[in-house]
C-alpha cells in the first residue's frame, strides 16, 4: 500500500513528520509519498518550489520508504485520477477533513484513493461528522489517532520573520535550512 501525504509545506513542520510516521506504522505502508505541490491551487506560499522542495527533503528524507516527488496537479482530484498509486491511502489532518467538501470534487478523490484522517487530542470529532456523513463514500475514510503537536505553518513563518526560535516547531535539519538561508523574514 502507497501513502500520500501532500502539501504545500510552506514549510514542513514536526506535526507533518510525526503524521508521516504514524502513518507508515499504522497503515503498514511500503512506501510513502510526500508530494509538495507546485502551485497549490488551496492557498498562497510564501517560499519558492525549490526551497520548499529541499525543506520536504530535510524533513521526511530520513523515514524509511519515504519519497519527496513534485506534484505539478493543484488539486488532489486531479492528483489522484488514473494516477498509477494502485492501492493507495491520502493523509490528511483533522483540520484539513474538516474543510473536505470545500475541495474540487471530494467524492472524486474517494474514488481513486482512500482517506486516511489524523485525529489528535483536543480536535472536537463533531467537526468531523457531518463531513463524514455528507459523502458518497464514508466507507473510504479511516481515522488514525496522532501525537498532540500545536504547530502551524503560520506560527512557524511568523516566529521566523521575528528572529524568534522555531526549534521544536520544525525538524532540526529544516531549522537550520530556514536560518542559514534567512528564510521568512
Amino acid at each position: 500500500m502507497t501513502g500520500l501525504l501532500g502539501g504545500a509545506f510552506d514549510p514542513p513542520h514536526n506535526g507533518h513528520v510525526a503524521l508521516a510516521q504514524t502513518a507508515l506504522e499504522h497503515f503498514g505502508l511500503e512506501r510513502l509519498l510526500a508530494l509538495v505541490v507546485v502551485d497549490p491551487g488551496h492557498r498562497d506560499v510564501v517560499l519558492d518550489f525549490p526551497t520548499r522542495f529541499a525543506l520536504a527533503e530535510l524533513a521526511f528524507g530520513g523515514l524509511p520508504h519515504t519519497e519527496v516527488v513534485a506534484e505539478e496537479h493543484r488539486f488532489t482530484v486531479d492528483a489522484v485520477r488514473g494516477a498509477p498509486f494502485g492501492d493507495a491511502i491520502f493523509l490528511v489532518g483533522a483540520d484539513e477533513f474538516a474543510g473536505f467538501l470545500a475541495w474540487k470534487e471530494p467524492d472524486g478523490v474517494l474514488e481513486e484513493v482512500r482517506l486516511g484522517v489524523a485525529t489528535r487530542p483536543g480536535f472536537p470529532r463533531e467537526r468531523l461528522e457531518p463531513v463524514l456523513q455528507a459523502l458518497a463514500r464514508p466507507d473510504r475514510v479511516e481515522f488514525f489517532a496522532i501525537p498532540e503537536l500545536p504547530v502551524s505553518g503560520t506560527e512557524i513563518r511568523g516566529r521566523a520573520a521575528g528572529g524568534e526560535s522555531i526549534d521544536g516547531l520544525v525538524p532540526p535539519a529544516v531549522a537550520a535550512e530556514i536560518d542559514r538561508l534567512g528564510l521568512y523574514r
